[in-house]
């Protein structure tokens, strides 16, 4: 199979797909690999590297695209890449269709076979080509947090950890799945009043056993969450239904209890995010402000580090993608209920459960149209 590996070009998305060794993996398995040229030189990898490990260089991502049997990214094509889709390519990154109908409408039309890092999912549930980045996301979160909680940044001027005589600042997250478990390391690591929230008691049991510091856990309701949120500093949204959009769960009114200068983050603004006053912001312009609150919903977190991101994001997918590369769709989705999950769109289908149910579309089970 040709594998194609085009540029980020997200704002500030310096992450690439796949590092030289996953390339060199690929090759080795006698497949032939493109990439676009400087695609990696944002997460230390230069061309030399890539033309090392036997791939292919290419000067624009019309090329690779054009070339490639399966494109392999990182986050999900814009605008300005809907035309280089074509009918029987498989795009395999991450796409978060349920808050995008504009990139689903793309994908269905030009009958491409868009698979859905995020919704890849094994029978218990874990998500792990999502888990990586989450685990990123979830410790940068509070980390970012703390910086605009800085005066000089128009913050609180709240030091999270406080210091002797002095109270610790307080953090809220709401989720405690792989981005809320990872917050709240950080957050206690730092001294910080920590408090998360979830609908599952279990996992609440579970974060309470294994997490040290000062950890409050709460059962997720209206009530609670008001609570919380009226007495945060940093605020972190950190809900996840795979494949699906977020629901609300913290109100305007909500935010606008929150002491003037404390921070709003929320993770899953990529799929609609779960406070009601995010809406997605960019690495160059990564804030806002709503009722004197500072909002900072960057929906490429883990692209401010991408060396660290894009070993990570390869070591999880290039098993996949080496499977895809053997099998061909069909037989890899037929023989690993795991990737089938991923498949979101397939002959101009929806064939995700959750992505059909948020835009009132059919859901096609992929089986059905091999």
């Amino acid at each position: 199979m040709i594998v194609g590996i085009p540029r980020e070009i997200k704002d500030k998305e310096y992450r690439i797909a796949m590092t030289p060794g996953a390339v060199e993996s690929l090759v080795h398995d006698g497949h032939t690999v493109l990439v676009e040229t400087g695609a990696g030189v944002g997460s230390g990898f230069g061309d030399d590297e890539y033309a090392q490990a036997g791939a292919q260089l290419r000067a624009s991502a019309a090329e690779v695209y054009g070339q490639s049997d399966m494109v392999v990214k990182v986050k999900e094509p814009l605008p300005q890449e809907y035309a280089l889709l074509r009918p029987g390519m498989i795009l395999f990154t991450y796409l978060h269709l349920a808050a995008n109908w504009d990139l689903t409408e793309a994908l269905l039309q030009a009958h491409v076979a868009g698979v859905a890092y995020e919704t890849v999912q094994r029978e218990n549930g874990s998500l792990p080509l999502l888990t990586p980045m989450s685990e990123i996301a979830g410790r940068m979160a509070v980390q970012i947090g703390a910086h605009y909680l800085e005066e000089t940044q128009g913050g609180r001027g709240v030091l999270l950890g406080g210091v002797p005589g002095v109270r610790a600042g307080a953090v809220v997250i709401i989720g405690g799945g792989v981005v809320g478990a990872n917050a709240a390391k950080v957050a206690l690591g730092l001294g910080a009043r920590t408090t998360v929230i979830d609908l599952n008691i279990e996992r609440l049991r579970y974060l309470d056993d294994v997490l040290s510091g000062n950890l409050t856990t709460a059962a997720s309701n209206h009530r609670n969450i008001f609570e919380a949120v009226r007495r945060a500093e940093l605020l972190i949204g950190a809900v996840l239904l795979p494949g699906a959009k977020a629901p609300t769960l913290v109100t305007e009114e909500m935010i606008a209890t929150m002491a003037p200068g404390s921070v709003v983050l929320d993770v899953a603004v990529d799929q609609g995010g779960c406070i009601e006053t995010i809406r997605p912001t960019s690495h160059s312009q990564p804030t806002y402000r709503v009722h004197d609150i500072i909002h900072y919903a960057v929906p490429n977190i883990p692209g401010a580090v991408p060396r660290t991101s894009t070993y990570a994001l390869s070591n999880a997918t290039l098993p996949f993608v080496r499977d895809l590369a053997h099998r061909g769709l069909k037989d890899a989705v037929l023989a690993d209920p795991v990737l089938a999950r991923g498949v979101n769109t397939y002959r101009g289908q929806v064939t995700h459960q959750a992505v059909a149910a948020a835009f009132g579309q059919e859901c096609v089970a992929i089986t059905t149209l091999f």
